[in-house]
């Protein structure tokens, strides 16, 4: 009885020494006699006591790497402290734990030199404008190393670059006379379209009031024309009214002359006194045919 206990109490401790518990995000690779012979993946695992046992806990979550910052002679011979961070992902635990010695160190040193060969090869400016093209060529670089490893590099990223005190200076004074030269071109062009704008409003103006004056003009010479016209219509009237044999006509024609000149010679500005050259009973005589005149329309028109 006692025995058979004993083989009950033994076989539970063989069975707790032989589950194995896998914390989730990691693998474990299991070793028979220093040899590896299979992963054991999150969960409750059962391997060999005394036969078996656990090699290396493999980190399989994506993990970052802290690259210290250096110093590196661009292909100009500039000198700039870079520093930067790697993300990876190991995707085979026993290529991880048995195809390289140092997996942390080894992707570290891998990507710091490949950093200094690929902005080795890149003038000052670029290595400051073109950080994409620095990230995206480290990338491909050292993702193709640490395949054989079973590691993914999910991205390489630059946090930082610095160049010399000098440099920075240089470049702020470059970058102050960029601004200002440009802020001097454009207010050369805002002067310059305003004189444009001006010199075309003068324009508009003066062919405006050119306008004005040739129509002013055209308005001038149809009023002389009418004007005319109606000199010569009522000139025409007096005359086939003299040639029909009305008199009084023809005195009616040379009263309203004969009173337009003396009102010329009344309006004239140098005239203070005015001397009439005929008699005023030649005047009044000739107002009197207008008199006349004027009662014969009359008469004629109550006739009809």
């Amino acid at each position: 009885m006692e025995f058979a206990l004993a083989l009950v109490v033994l076989a539970l401790v063989f069975l707790i020494w032989a589950l194995t518990p896998v914390r989730q995000g990691y693998a474990y690779t299991i070793e028979r006699f220093g040899r590896f012979t299979h992963t054991a993946q999150p969960g409750l695992n059962f391997i060999m006591p005394i036969f078996d046992r656990v090699g290396r806990k493999v980190n399989m979550m994506e993990q970052v790497l802290d690259i210290p910052g250096q110093e590196i002679i661009t292909k100009d011979n500039a000198m700039v402290a870079v520093d930067g961070v790697v993300f990876f992902q190991v995707l085979d635990a026993a290529k991880a734990a048995y195809e390289v010695s140092d997996l942390y160190l080894s992707i570290m040193n891998l990507t710091t030199t490949n950093l200094r060969t690929v902005m080795g090869s890149m003038d000052l400016d670029e290595t400051l404008s073109k950080r994409d093209e620095i990230n995206t060529r480290l990338l491909h670089v050292v993702d193709d190393a640490t395949t054989p490893w079973g590691v993914k590099i999910t991205r390489v990223e630059i946090k930082d670059i610095r160049p010399p005190a000098d440099i920075s200076n240089a470049m702020a004074r470059q970058m102050k006379a960029e601004r200002e030269k440009r802020a001097n071109i454009l207010e050369a062009e805002g002067s310059r379209a305003s004189e444009i704008l001006r010199a075309e409003g003068q324009k508009q103006s003066q062919i405006l009031e050119a306008e004005g004056r040739r129509e002013a003009a055209f308005r001038d010479a149809e009023a002389r024309e009418r004007e005319a016209e109606a000199e010569a219509k009522a000139t025409q009237m007096v005359s086939q009214a003299i040639a029909s044999g009305n008199a009084q006509a023809i005195n009616y024609f040379i009263a309203q002359k004969y009173v337009e000149a003396v009102s010329q010679f009344a309006t004239s500005p140098n005239s203070k006194t005015i001397l009439f050259p005929v008699e005023a009973t030649q005047l009044i005589g000739t107002l009197g045919g207008i008199g006349e005149l004027a009662r014969d329309a009359l008469e004629r028109k109550t006739g009809a």
